[in-house]
């Protein structure tokens, strides 16, 4: 009877998608318009750039609003270029102070907030968009991240605003931000800032909003973002479809980038492209398919364009039998399907409440508990059952293609030794005292981990080897099932003891990892709460000096210190496969930023030749 309802579900998840996927014949004499279909792996939480973290929603925000600056689309190594600003910053000897110019002319979306009048971005809505992290109300999780740039007077007016328990005041100058006209920028730092440019690249998190948006809809925010960028949002139904449309009020921006000589595809991209108008697709339509088999069989139907992205890939499952041994699969290659596997510049990580009674703490017994925990995992297995290969063990939480990777670097993260774990849990008195097979707390107490998980099947199998491996070395483990968006205001509220999750890098930049373990963003960008002096210290050091050996040296100690304490377990560097259909002309994954819809193009008669 399970299989019988889990099947219906399945082809009903299918027959909905495919629905989705028809749309009405255009006029007679109209021009066909181009559709670009993908999907989702886990659902949104909201659009409202203040108020999110999770990659799905930053994923649409990206290709709705627009920060200053880009990552040119094909560039290797990656290169920084104007998007909205006139040209690259005006920067002091001693980065302190930042200078940046908005282009004239750039309009937002039409909008009912806007009362018939056209909207053209101002330098102001930038200062706007990081105020709104910065005012208590919003309990933005930004915050803890955007006060790390160190903006003279931000941090003290919130802090006097907490305190005084007064509203933000948004007409209040700050000294370290300000519109000086209506096109000119400029950020002041108290400290030296030498990848400040990074931080503000950003057009997920902080593109500019216009003020009289944000007033119009109050708490609908989340439902009505309004932007400058290529696509405004046309429908959205939650955790089930995301439709975004061509903005007509988009400026003219063309196809150009600086793909690398040798680089034969995207020079082939760059000259077939260059000069077209973006973006070239008409429409995008998201699909939330949480389930692997649904997802996998709408992309073989046609019925998805392409399955890429760090938020919806080839469901691990379907990797062998669609890529054996990294190739394209015969049957799939017949059809012109073409494929891609890479190691993403993401981590894994486990964390535990450093605020926990159980888990959380610094003293040595607690120490001792979490690195035997990580001891007992067995990372290569979930790696070649669960993930079928599709990932390399995480020695640091470092992420690949980022400064401060070393591929060579090997930790005590990156060992599976369930002896080591129980001597130690040995060692500081974590026994079995009522000889039921479990351990209980130095103090005699029950000892439960208590994980938080999702009820997803892929997870299911996560959960199952966690309980195996615990239970080889005497730990007893609870889980707490919920939805992803649930899950994670639990976390920031610091109510969860254990919970997996992933962090991807969004620049070149290997520090951002190291968010997670800044005690200044402890329940922001670092969920489990780690506070720890030395390590701040690092971290602060190696945000106000330029790259070299000084500051790799500082890598290699953060890396020491987050493996000692182990306030995260990271596990596994995740591969990726893309794979697109023979209609999807100019694909290619960028590795650090998530905004691509607008690049690629449909052929559509090649689709109408070949299309199931």
């Amino acid at each position: 009877m399970n299989r019988m309802r889990k099947t219906a579900r399945l082809w009903a998840a299918i027959v909905t998608l495919a629905a989705c996927g028809v749309a009405a014949a255009p006029p007679a004499g109209a021009p066909a318009r181009k559709v670009l279909h993908v999907a989702f792996s886990t659902a949104e939480t909201g659009f409202d750039p203040a108020q999110i973290s999770d990659l799905y929603s930053r994923t649409i925000t990206a290709h709705i609003f627009e920060a200053l600056y880009k990552f040119d689309y094909l560039a290797s190594p990656v290169k920084i270029k104007p998007l909205t600003a006139v040209a690259m910053p005006e920067v002091s000897s001693d980065f302190k102070t930042w200078t940046i110019q908005v282009r004239p002319g750039i309009y937002y979306a039409d909008d009912p907030a806007f009362k018939g009048r056209k909207r053209e971005l101002v330098a102001q809505d930038y200062v706007y968009a990081i105020q709104r992290t910065a005012d208590p109300a919003q309990k933005s999780q930004l915050w803890t991240w955007v006060e790390t740039f160190k903006i003279v007077g931000l941090a003290e007016y919130r802090r006097e605003l907490v305190a005084a328990k007064k509203p933000f005041d948004y007409d209040r100058p700050i000294e370290g931000m300000k519109a000086l006209d209506r096109y000119t920028l400029r950020f002041t730092l108290s400290d030296p800032g030498p990848r400040f440019l990074e931080s503000i690249t950003s057009s997920d998190l902080l593109g500019g909003i216009a003020r009289e948006v944000v007033e119009f809809y109050g708490d609908k925010i989340a439902e009505h973002p309004v932007g400058t960028g290529p696509f405004r949002l046309k429908s959205w139904r939650r955790s089930s479809q995301i439709v975004l449309e061509r903005s007509p009020d988009y400026r003219e921006m063309f196809y150009d980038a600086e793909p690398a000589p040798g680089d034969a595809q995207g020079q082939a991209w760059l000259a077939r492209f260059k000069g077209r108008r973006l973006p070239m697709v008409d429409e995008v339509q998201v699909s939330i398919i949480d389930e692997d088999q649904p997802r996998w069989l709408s992309f073989l139907n046609g019925q998805l364009d392409l399955l890429a992205g760090k938020y919806g890939a080839v469901p691990g499952t379907f990797v062998p039998q669609a890529m054996p041994n990294g190739v394209v699969a015969p049957n799939l290659e017949r059809r012109g399907i073409q494929g891609m596997q890479q190691v993403n510049p993401e981590v894994v990580l486990y964390y535990f409440n450093m605020e926990d009674p159980v888990v959380g703490g610094y003293t040595p017994d607690k120490v001792a508990l979490r690195r035997a925990v990580s001891l007992a995992m067995d990372v290569e297995r979930e790696i070649k059952i669960i993930r079928r290969g599709q990932g390399v063990p995480a020695q640091s939480p470092v992420v690949p293609y980022t400064v401060g990777y070393d591929p060579a670097f090997k930790s005590e993260a990156g060992d599976y030794d369930p002896v080591r774990a129980r001597a130690l849990l040995d060692l500081y008195g974590y026994v079995d005292r009522d000889g039921d097979g479990y351990r209980e707390l130095p103090d005699g107490k029950p000892l439960v981990l208590e994980y938080a998980s999702s009820p997803d099947q892929i997870y299911r199998q996560f959960d199952t080897l966690f309980r195996k491996n615990m239970q080889a070395v005497g730990l007893r483990v609870k889980f707490l099932i919920g939805q992803w968006p649930e899950q994670l205001k639990q976390a920031r509220a610091g109510k969860l003891m254990m919970w997996g999750l992933g962090s991807s890098a969004t620049s070149p930049d290997g520090q951002g990892t190291f968010q997670r373990y800044d005690g200044p963003q402890s329940g922001g960008q670092n969920l489990a709460r780690f506070k720890l002096p030395e390590f701040d210290a690092v971290y602060a050091r190696m945000d106000q000096i330029g790259d070299g050996p000084e500051r790799e040296a500082l890598f290699l100690k953060a890396k020491k210190l987050a493996i000692a304490y182990m306030p995260y377990k990271p596990t596994v560097h995740r591969i990726s496969t893309d794979m697109w259909h023979p209609w999807v002309i100019g694909f290619r994954r960028p590795p650090f930023h998530n905004e691509w819809w607008h690049q690629v193009d449909i052929d559509l008669q090649r689709k109408a030749d070949v299309a199931p």
